[in-house]
């Protein structure tokens, strides 16, 4: 009955997965850097979430805040994140070992770091299964060779006796999502799945993660720095800078009608078959220091079409579109313009 309860209680909930206004701060010698300041998204059942941005925008600092894997400096000071309606900044760690896993699992960046150099992948895939689902080696042994057919590695009964070196790029990536699903989690976050791969080996992994959601029916977040990895797969786009989020909307309108500046400045970047001749326009200045963030727009001081007000306020989000979000005064510029021009 408790079982029928708890089944019920499950399904209640229209979201999966809800981050709201979450702070994450490391508290380092030469002060806080506040890596994730104040962001917030719904991820529904069976949906995918892309988040974008240059490297030290927070988009990785917000999944492991997700997986509360953060660094003993790091740590949530705000904000909070809710699986199936419950607050998991408040669990202690043995429920958050059974939620990591089995609910919630990630693909890191570098799969060879990822993965032990001594031990063998069978015995790293055999571990997290019995880790997570109680099952005796013999079944875990079958679990992971069954996990490695599904993601498309040949030969398993031989790979699982393989150790990491041994194995190309690509193969060690399957294996990590072998890994990552092993326990048939509802949500999987992929951090740069496909950064240390050549393109072809980048489009198969893509398809792959598509084709398990399918299956499986999960939901996934995909962290990325490069937009065109996530422009055919994201049902909704967030668009981080300086830890908050700048724009967010659908790949056609984050692509096609693009309403902050650095946004247009990423896509700018991004070669296409329409500007093959042409150079690409990077965007102008370094990255911004998180122990030193400006009062106003975190943008403001590489942005090309900054304004006054963008030194010394914070732009809230403005509709855009029907289902589209950004954070910069210009939207406002041009709404108020648009005003006077019908006057």
């Amino acid at each position: 009955m408790a079982n029928e309860n708890e089944v019920q209680n499950e399904n209640d909930y229209n979201f999966l997965l809800e981050v709201d206004d979450l702070h994450t701060s490391f508290f380092t010698e030469n002060g806080e850097v506040r890596a994730v300041n104040g962001i917030s998204f719904k991820l529904e059942p069976g949906k995918t979430l892309g988040i974008v941005g240059e490297s030290g925008s927070g988009k990785s600092v917000t999944a492991y805040s997700i997986m509360q894997i953060l660094a003993e400096t790091g740590k949530i000071v705000k904000g909070s994140v809710t699986f199936r309606g419950e607050d998991i900044t408040n669990w202690n760690e043995k429920k958050l070992q059974e939620f990591r896993g089995s609910k919630v699992s990630i693909i890191f960046q570098d799969p060879m770091t990822s993965l032990n150099p001594v031990f063998t992948v069978g015995f790293q895939l055999e571990e997290a299964v019995r880790l997570h689902t109680g099952k005796s080696k013999e079944e875990a042994k079958k679990r992971a060779i069954e996990m490695l057919t599904l993601v498309g590695v040949n030969e398993p009964e031989s790979r699982v006796k393989q150790y990491p070196h041994e194995l190309s790029g690509g193969m060690r990536q399957r294996v990590m999502i072998a890994m990552a699903l092993a326990c048939e989690p509802d949500i999987l976050i992929a951090d740069e799945p496909t950064t240390a791969l050549d393109v072809t080996i980048q489009a198969q992994i893509l398809e792959l993660m598509q084709e398990l959601q399918k299956k499986m029916g999960m939901s996934i977040i995909m962290v990325t720095h490069d937009l065109g990895v996530i422009a055919s797969m994201c049902d909704e786009i967030l668009v981080m800078y300086g830890g908050r989020i700048c724009e967010r909307g659908t790949a056609d309108e984050i692509f096609y009608h693009p309403c902050h500046e650095y946004t247009k400045g990423l896509l700018r970047s991004i070669p296409k078959q329409d500007n093959m001749g042409e150079k690409l326009v990077p965007i102008g200045g370094t990255p911004i220091n998180l122990l030193n963030m400006p009062k106003g727009c975190a943008f403001c001081p590489r942005c090309e079409n900054a304004m006054k007000i963008c030194l010394t306020e914070q732009p809230d989000e403005y509709w855009v579109g029907d289902n589209h979000l950004a954070s910069c005064f210009m939207n406002m510029k041009d709404l108020v313009e648009n005003r006077e021009g019908r006057q």
